[in-house]
């Protein structure tokens, strides 16, 4: 059995948002293919994921000197455990979906946070005499990521940074395995958004059957 791990970040109602559609289509196909297998599901918008600040700082500190985790403060605690348990979660898992929209380029805020909490030296990544090696070598993961434009060729494909980064970043902890299905061109096109979006729909029933 296998644990998918389904992340979404995007503050609209799922059947307004291209990339949470077309996550939940995957989602559905491949627990009808799947039945065996668990699929948790983690919406950013809706969990605790501190930002690494001082009191975080302080609490890595402290546990690098020796001490015991009930001597940090209950700020400290609190912040620190979670993030622990986020990347905890994250290992655990033997694939990774990720749906999000395209912000300004990139991605929500909260991604950026999620990913601070599960790149962790001796988690998910280690330092070598050679340079970091990730650790979660033989997992996958695949990016659904909806762009309003047009953003696969040509110049505007080099200012698009959410899924080279998010590339990047599972490249870094050892996940090479990584596809992406990108639903463009909706808010560029709106009288073709609804067939955009019935293809990626489509597009994601297929994927997950084979993911």
């Amino acid at each position: 059995m296998a644990t998918v791990l389904y992340i979404t970040v995007n503050p609209k109602p799922e059947d307004q948002s291209f990339s949470l559609s077309a996550g939940r289509a995957f989602v559905n196909a491949y627990r009808e293919a799947n039945p065996n297998d668990e699929v948790i599901e983690l919406d950013l918008y809706k969990t605790n994921i501190p930002h690494i600040d001082p009191d975080v700082f302080a609490g890595w500190g402290k546990l690098q000197s020796g001490a015991a985790f009930d001597a940090l403060s209950a700020d400290e605690q609190a912040k620190v455990g979670r993030l622990g348990e986020l990347v905890d979660q994250f290992v655990a898992a033997d694939k990774y979906v990720f749906a999000t929209p395209m912000w300004n380029f990139s991605f929500p805020p909260l991604m950026k946070a999620y990913i601070d909490s599960i790149c962790v030296a001796g988690k998910t990544f280690k330092y070598t005499e050679n340079g970091p090696v990730g650790l979660l070598g033989g997992k996958k993961a695949l990016h659904i990521q909806a762009r309003g434009g047009n953003y696969s060729e040509g110049p505007a494909a080099e200012v698009e940074m959410g899924d080279r980064f998010l590339r990047t970043v599972m490249g870094f902890v050892g996940i090479t395995d990584m596809n992406t299905l990108a639903i463009e061109g909706h808010a560029a096109q709106p009288d073709q958004a609804d067939r955009i979006k019935e293809e990626a729909i489509a597009k994601a029933k297929d994927l997950a059957k084979s993911f």
